[in-house]
């Protein structure tokens, strides 16, 4: 049965007004210049940082009847917040990508492919066209990012550095993980840094689940591995084994799941000393036969229609896994 959408009541939250001037024009969203090939754009709005009725009011108006009643249906103003931003981000962001402000962000149409990853349905115009814009969203409930790729699909996953499982970290591995990442979980004696460890390689495989666009059912985790090579030493980390800046990720399928790939380039970030981040871009196939390039990765914090803020030169982030180089704004 279809979920029919409708139209209901503006959203109205019990938080406070921030103190700046929110522009008023339909359309404010300075343009952004498109990646490069093997470039990405990350941004990331803070949930607590949005504090103003009126714009959470504005951003309500930009969404879709399906995705306002989406919002409506969460339970807690918490939730509602969050979903709430989720869309408005993915919105806003596309839109910036269209010069002379030729796309309101609420006249972007959205399509799911058949495993339900979204995906931009563009409404052409005979005098112009549109960029092939590759998109993803995560989020957790103190971080929502959203990353932009021209041709090349992409996946992220962000999560909570102090995030804690109620399971046991090892039985729960190997429920979800391949052989080869639960000997290298275990191999870590200490428990904190095991739990980190997990964390990181959890969202470097939500990250490729995601890029692929099939999803969890259509390729569970225990179906490929993610595995490291050490740039400095020439092979693969000893256990106990951890990501560093210096190690090239790359994943593994099994070998009897031809619907699984392993072009792809990984960068693993850790953001504002509180979160990790985890990319996955399918790598140019012009490019193949050069051997592993680096992804270049610009990174902005944003309040929708009131500020922008380019981070990708502090100390805020930083890479610790993977190739990339971040590029100054």
């Amino acid at each position: 049965m279809s979920l029919m959408c409708y139209n209901k009541p503006r959203l109205m939250t019990n938080v406070y007004c921030v103190g700046r001037n929110l522009a008023t024009a339909s359309c404010y969203l300075p343009p952004v210049q498109l990646p490069a090939q093997t470039e990405a754009h990350f941004w990331y709005v803070l949930p607590n940082e949005v504090k103003c009725k009126n714009l959470l009011n504005r951003y309500f108006e930009i969404l879709s009847p399906c995705e306002k009643d989406n919002v409506l249906r969460m339970r807690g103003e918490e939730l509602k917040k969050s979903a709430l931003l989720a869309r408005t981000l993915v919105r806003t962001t596309l839109a910036r990508y269209q010069t002379n402000c030729k796309i309101d962000p609420k006249s972007l149409k959205f399509r799911k492919n058949k495993y339900g990853k979204p995906e931009v349905n563009w409404q052409y115009a005979d005098d112009w066209s549109l960029p092939p814009l590759h998109f993803n969203i995560s989020h957790t409930s103190s971080l929502i990012a959203c990353a932009v790729t021209v041709s090349s699909p992409i996946g992220i996953d962000v999560e909570e550095k102090q995030r804690r499982l109620k399971n046991d970290i090892l039985a729960f591995a190997r429920r979800y993980f391949s052989p080869h990442e639960v000997e290298m979980l275990a191999h870590i004696v200490d428990p904190e840094l095991r739990r980190q460890e997990f964390i990181k390689l959890w969202t470097l495989k939500e990250a490729y689940v995601k890029a692929l666009g099939r999803g969890f059912s259509a390729s569970p985790f225990n179906t490929f591995t993610i595995r490291l090579r050490d740039h400095m030493k020439g092979g693969i980390h000893d256990p106990p084994h951890v990501i560093s800046k210096e190690a090239e990720i790359s994943v593994e399928p099994s070998g009897d799941l031809k619907n699984l790939s392993s072009n792809w380039h990984f960068v693993l970030l850790e953001l504002l000393g509180s979160h990790y981040a985890s990319i996955c871009i399918e790598k140019d196939s012009t490019s193949a036969d050069k051997g592993s390039l680096p992804v270049n990765l610009t990174i902005r914090r944003t309040i929708p229609f009131v500020e922008d803020e380019c981070i990708s030169g502090s100390d805020i982030v930083a890479v610790i896994g993977g190739m990339s180089k971040l590029l100054v704004c």
